[in-house]
């Protein structure tokens, strides 16, 4: 059986769009990462920090 015939060239987007979805990526990530970080994540985080200190044997006052 012979398989069907594929191009040899991958398809290729033009340059300029190419740049432009570059562009809208590099703009959301940034909206994402300067974005504050929710008062509950912040409490479940300190939360978990202190968790893994009592674990460790570490006091807070240590770590400081």
């Amino acid at each position: 059986m012979s398989e069907p015939d594929e191009p040899d060239d991958e398809p290729v987007l033009d340059p300029k769009v190419q740049e432009s979805i570059g562009r809208s990526l590099k703009a959301h990530y940034d909206d994402i990462a300067n974005a504050p970080v929710p008062d509950k994540f912040l409490v479940l985080l300190a939360q978990l920090e202190a968790t893994e200190l009592r674990a460790s044997g570490v006091s807070r006052d240590e770590c400081q």
